[in-house]
């Protein structure tokens, strides 16, 4: 379990593939994030103390839930102040990112963070979930985004049988998990490292099931 600031930074750093640049582009997100968290509310003043811990491990800590084989497209949905998008793009910029995000001066952020990082391979779509073209990914995030239920309903066309969810959902990961009724998967929680009642969502997805009616407009 990750419990500090050295720790979070220590993880982060040991991970697979990570180098000394990536933890470079790390400590410049979160200069970014404290100078622009003065202009707006991009994440909570107290959180700051913990920002390795409490944005950018458990950001990171989803990339050890996807093989390291599945370096293609991720797609995060609701990015707000880049988490955990900006995150996964920052230790992997070879990866193509794309970050959906409605509000507009989040997208403003994330699109002058993304420049400022050197992340070429980071797309922002300023637009609702509702309204995205849809394509098909090999990895979708979403934190604190929308109840699970919803979340699968609106995602789904993102999403092929091969496609890998990493969903943080913090303390009702596994009853939001119990409560998901009409889709075929194989999702199940893992522990979050960065918070001892928190749990991340994990899994594919095959579809819905028989019957099953779509989500409502």
């Amino acid at each position: 379990m990750i419990t500090d600031e050295a720790g979070a930074r220590a993880w982060i750093a040991a991970m697979p593939d990570v180098d000394a640049a990536g933890v470079d582009r790390l400590d410049t997100l979160v200069a970014l994030l404290e100078l622009e968290n003065a202009q707006q509310n991009l994440v909570s003043a107290n959180s700051l103390d913990a920002v390795w811990q409490r944005h950018l491990a458990d950001s990171a800590q989803l990339l050890a839930h996807v093989s390291r084989e599945t370096a293609g497209s991720w797609l995060d949905l609701g990015t707000g102040a880049g988490f955990p998008g900006l995150v996964v793009a920052a230790l992997q910029p070879h990866r193509r990112v794309v970050l959906v995000e409605s509000r507009a001066r989040r997208i403003d952020w994330l699109e002058r963070a993304a420049a400022a990082l050197g992340l070429h391979h980071v797309r922002v779509v300023g637009a609702r979930l509702e309204t995205v073209e849809a394509l098909s990914v090999d990895v979708i995030s979403a934190r604190a985004f929308a109840p699970l239920d919803r979340l699968i309903a609106m995602a789904a066309r993102f999403s092929t049988s091969e496609t890998q969810w990493v969903l943080p959902k913090g303390r009702s990961a596994a009853q939001d998990l119990a409560m998901l009724r009409g889709w075929i998967h194989t999702f199940h929680v893992e522990q979050s490292l960065t918070d001892p009642d928190a749990g991340v969502i994990v899994g594919t997805l095959h579809g819905p099931r028989a019957g099953r009616k779509g989500p409502k407009a």
